[in-house]
């Protein structure tokens, strides 16, 4: 059964079929980025379960977790760390390579982003099949962060990526799932 928050997060969402190639379904949060009621209503359940938890940093994966994570990262009063592709922070940077279907790819921040044993939580529009994600977490361990969890508006189970980060004990919330993706 479909909870109203639900619908309506599904509602304002955008499918747009064959894109980036064909046979791929994408699945488009600048709709309901631009829709300022189901934008709170999101970010008011990605806050809701650590309100009034002592959380030290939200990290936001480039580039639409910049966005849902900086919105968090103010309701909760902590800091952000933005996590980007390789080549893109101005300042000393600590790296990770990570899997594509296509080849490899590295991630990084900056090496004074995170303390050891900040409380952290890894914020991105969309968990598919985990790989940056993945790479994240392990980012923000190498540099002594505790993640408390990863949050995501959007989940394709099908991919598996909820299941490979809970494989690394990461706690995984998601607000709404599309099947068979």
């Amino acid at each position: 059964m479909t909870s109203a928050l639900e619908e309506a997060l599904l509602a304002a969402i955008r499918t747009i079929p064959d894109y980036p190639r064909p046979g791929i379904l994408f699945r488009d949060i600048t709709t309901l980025l631009g829709n300022a009621r189901a934008f709170r209503r999101a970010v008011d359940e990605l806050v809701h379960p650590y309100a009034g938890s002592k959380i030290d940093k939200i990290a936001g994966i480039e580039a639409r977790g910049f966005i849902l994570g900086g919105a968090v990262a103010h309701q909760l009063s902590a800091g952000f760390i933005p996590i980007r592709k390789k080549g893109k922070l101005p300042h000393e940077t600590v790296r990770v390579a990570y899997s594509l279907e296509y080849g490899l790819d590295e991630m990084e921040m900056h090496v004074d982003a995170v303390s050891a044993g900040e409380k952290v939580i890894l914020v991105d529009d969309l968990i598919a099949t985990g790989g940056t994600a993945e790479a994240a977490v392990r980012l923000l361990r190498q540099m002594g962060a505790e993640i408390v969890a990863a949050c995501f508006v959007i989940d394709l189970p099908d991919l598996g990526g909820r299941a490979r980060l809970e494989a690394l004990g990461v706690e995984v919330r998601t607000l709404i799932a599309f099947e068979g993706e």
